[in-house]
């Protein structure tokens, strides 16, 4: 296993909160952390996905008290909502005696349900931390192209073939629609949302346009927006914003919208290796929500993500707001040897931003013009983290 960036993060927060919630989709490597975390320190482990585990909690607040002096990891902790009432008051005896922070590590796998069961229950007891997929600052820097076609779901990273990776990869999507989205409630037809998972992956990186998706499914807007709301609580898809802030310009306000893991689309599109993804015209899409997801992911807590596009075309692929208000506007392009066309310098000029860069395929990083470096994906994201 390569060693995750977030561990040191959830180390922190383990030690200064009561109760950590990591997010992020199945098969992410959740579950890989926390035991690793478990390894260092006093620890119990219950999968409340299995029927054992859960009736251990048939009295929890007397199994808790039975394990106060430990880190106790629930792992699929949706599964039982009604534990979060339980949970705050376990805290406030443990803040007592106390047993302050690192008391709780959940798991979870759909976001906006579990943060508004815990925020709820939990209010000024709990911090929020979303692991993603392997991105291309964890992975070797020779495996970049690799990390791209086949994403970073660590069973398809690291599997010994295409072949093998492309058969997890499709077993994965099949497992999503026809078992774990059903458990959330979810009275989707498998293969309706199917269709439009692989919409979404046709267009990849475009703007969200509900109207020609809801012909193609033969839906109306309002049951798109439903599906779309799904995946995006599953952590599996992202709704990148518009700018919105006022310019004097017409701006677009409709959202991107980008399947997160660019192993997942292209499976979806039956793209199985790099000499096929580079003759099919999603390819530049998916490097670019390749990169603004290294980006995200990289850069420091508060940050706000955003891309700009005027009524005329103008366009900015990427733009972060980091915490205390500078902002960054960053173009990404798949070739080799970048270029800046005009359409960047006319929304940097509407955006005036404090530093401008475009992210390429190569590793050097040199000026383009007086304001703006190419930069290769690796080097801008240490960047990011750098930041305070």
């Amino acid at each position: 296993m390569l060693p995750r960036r977030l561990s040191a993060r959830l180390n922190h927060l383990l030690g200064h909160s009561p109760a950590v919630v990591l997010l992020g989709p199945r098969q992410v490597g959740k579950t890989t952390l926390a035991l690793q975390i478990a390894e260092t320190r006093p620890s119990v482990y219950l999968d409340l996905e299995d029927e054992a585990d859960r009736g251990k909690l048939s009295d929890p607040v007397r199994y808790f008290a039975d394990h106060e002096r430990e880190l106790v990891i629930l792992d699929e902790v949706h599964r039982l909502p009604e534990l979060f009432q339980q949970l705050r008051g376990v805290i406030d005896r443990g803040r007592r005696q106390g047993n302050a922070n690192g008391q709780f590590l959940l798991l979870g796998s759909a976001a906006m349900d579990l943060l508004r069961q815990s925020g709820e229950s939990l209010a000024g007891r709990i911090s929020y931390l979303e692991l993603g997929p392997f991105d291309a600052l964890e992975a070797p820097p020779a495996a970049l192209d690799t990390l791209w076609v086949r994403g970073g779901f660590p069973r398809s990273f690291l599997a010994d073939s295409d072949d093998l990776s492309m058969e997890w990869r499709r077993d994965f999507i099949r497992t999503y629609l026809e078992r774990d989205i059903p458990q959330f409630g979810s009275r989707i037809p498998a293969e309706t949302l199917r269709r439009f998972w692989t919409m979404l992956a046709h267009n990849q990186s475009q703007m969200l346009n509900a109207a020609t998706l809801a012909r193609g499914l033969g839906v109306d807007g309002k049951t798109v927006a439903g599906y779309l709301d799904l995946l995006v609580d599953l952590l599996l898809v992202r709704r990148l914003p518009a700018w919105h802030r006022n310019m004097g310009k017409r701006l677009i306000k409709s959202p991107k919208v980008y399947v997160r893991d660019s192993g997942i689309a292209h499976a979806l599109l039956g793209i199985r290796d790099k000499e096929t993804l580079l003759g099919h015209p999603v390819a530049g899409p998916t490097w670019e929500s390749f990169v603004t997801e290294t980006l995200i992911c990289a850069a420091p807590d508060g940050t706000e993500a955003n891309f700009y596009r005027t009524a005329t075309g103008i366009e900015v692929d990427l733009v972060l707001t980091l915490p205390g208000g500078k902002l960054w506007a960053i173009e990404i392009k798949r070739g080799s040897v970048p270029k800046l066309e005009s359409g960047f310098h006319i929304a940097c000029a509407d955006l005036k931003p404090d530093k401008r860069f475009v992210v390429y395929s190569g590793n050097e990083k040199f000026p383009l013009n007086a304001d703006t470096h190419a930069i290769g994906l690796v080097e801008l994201g240490q960047t990011l983290q750098a930041v305070k």
